[in-house]
């Protein structure tokens, strides 16, 4: 518990490095990126393909938990005309990369994908599909909701390839659906669980969080029993983020006197540990657990785990596209985000213009730094070389593990520095060492959630 204490300051998730308020901005601007997708588009293509995200904004009501961009309408006039810029936008990137794209991964997220129709999504995908290629074995999927996605949802994006669902499950005790605004009982759940199956999806996942308000040791244990019956392929166990200050009015329905304490949200934490490890799950990364066998599994024991913008994923490659509005796409050498406003989205794409608003051209020192928080974060170690003697930001990383190292979190080997099993709940602690941007600037205001 001293720990807990010790440790439990503002920490990034770290899908980036360096993140999104460290990106030096006055380095970036759209033409620089324009100039620079073709060469990445052309190393991409041809070693693994490419991988696109998509971003749907749209839910028909407010979790109050939630801190993605969207926009709360019950009007779905709105899904044409959205279809239509994702479609303009992703010919913009077309004419940019001067060749036919090989797809190695897309993933609808929101928002509420299924928000659209299985016809808007057809559309959408086979404009997509016209002017690409799907990779054999390519990983397509999709975040579903327990309460809109039907058994035409399922079945439409499986003929389109999809094989991967992701259900934002987030907690079954009847009290904390309430209060976060998501009330979608088990059966609703079980219920797109055995249509998945039943069409043929092949990966399954829950996304489970723990810390929401009035959440209870014996509530996280009910939700998690009933979850072990669907036998989820993989489950991310998210810490949940209070962040009102950047996510606002959703977030302020409730305040911090409702919210788990420090050690009864880590408490909350081990309890879910211990019941999906005695369920035959394997702890991946950071908070992922997943059945033997699944591809999870496989590519975290091959050291071939990737972790990007839209978290872990089996499927590495060096360009990822973000479509929509707010979608951030990576080129490995660079960051872009595009407008989150909606309707100043759609405006850009409509005129020709790619919609991207800031990003970041990353350093030599900024892509060393990466691949060591990358390799802790999706292996749990990483090694040392000669020119990390050489890098200042490097050794005063390690410096700053020491203390760390002290505590039993860490490892300092020769040559390797390895997270012990009792620092696994502080991997963001040991990450934010390398995070020199960060150190050389700290916050003047909140800008990050608690790190357990």
């Amino acid at each position: 518990m001293e720990l807990i204490r010790k440790y439990n300051v503002p920490a990034p998730r770290y899908t980036s490095y360096p993140t999104v308020p460290y990106w030096d901005e006055s380095s970036f601007d759209r033409q620089r990126w324009e100039a620079l997708l073709p060469a990445a588009f052309s190393i991409a293509n041809t070693l693994d393909g490419i991988s696109l995200y998509i971003h749907l904004p749209f839910c028909e009501s407010l979790c109050t938990y939630c801190g993605c961009n969207k926009y709360i309408t019950v009007n779905h006039a709105v899904e044409e005309p959205y279809i239509q810029s994702l479609l303009k936008e992703w010919r913009l990137y077309l004419a940019l990369f001067g060749g036919r794209p090989r797809i190695r991964e897309i993933h609808l997220g929101g928002g509420t994908p299924a928000f659209f129709s299985p016809g808007n999504l057809h559309q959408l995908l086979d404009g997509i599909y016209e002017s690409a290629d799907l990779l054999p074995g390519a990983s397509l999927g999709f975040e579903a909701h327990p309460n809109n996605t039907t058994v035409t949802h399922l079945e439409t994006l499986y003929k389109m390839g999809f094989r991967r669902i992701s259900l934002g499950v987030q907690d079954l005790d009847e009290r904390v659906q309430q209060i976060i605004n998501r009330v979608q009982p088990y059966e609703n759940v079980a219920a797109v669980v055995e249509a998945a199956r039943r069409t043929g999806y092949t990966s399954v996942n829950f996304d489970l969080i723990y810390g929401l308000p009035l959440q209870t040791p014996g509530g996280v244990e009910n939700t998690i029993r009933q979850v072990m019956q669907l036998r989820p392929d993989t489950i991310s166990f998210y810490s949940y983020a209070h962040v009102p200050w950047i996510k606002g009015v959703g977030q302020r329905r409730f305040s911090a006197a409702d919210l788990p304490k420090d050690e009864e949200k880590r408490a909350l934490y081990e309890l879910g540990k211990t019941l999906f490890i005695a369920s035959g799950y394997t702890e991946i990364g950071m908070d992922h657990f997943a059945l033997d066998g699944c591809d999870l599994q496989r590519a975290s024991l091959e050291g071939k785990l990737h972790r990007n913008f839209m978290g872990y994923t089996v499927a590495r490659t060096s360009l990822l596209i973000g479509l929509g509005a707010s979608a951030i796409s990576d080129s490995w050498n660079a960051y872009a985000q595009n407008e989150k406003h909606i309707p100043s989205w759609q405006e850009c794409v409509n005129k020709g213009i790619l919609p991207v608003v800031k990003g970041h051209i990353l350093t030599a020192e900024d892509m060393r730094l990466r691949n060591h928080i990358q390799s802790l974060m999706c292996r749990l170690e990483t090694s040392l070389n000669r020119a990390d003697a050489h890098c200042s930001a490097v050794m005063e990383g390690i410096s700053r593990l020491r203390e760390l190292e002290k505590d039993g979190l860490v490892a300092l080997l020769p040559g390797k520095i390895r997270v012990t099993a009792e620092g696994r709940p502080f991997i963001r602690n040991i990450c934010m060492a390398f995070d020199a941007r960060l150190w050389r600037k700290t916050p003047a205001s909140r800008l990050f959630s608690q790190a357990i």
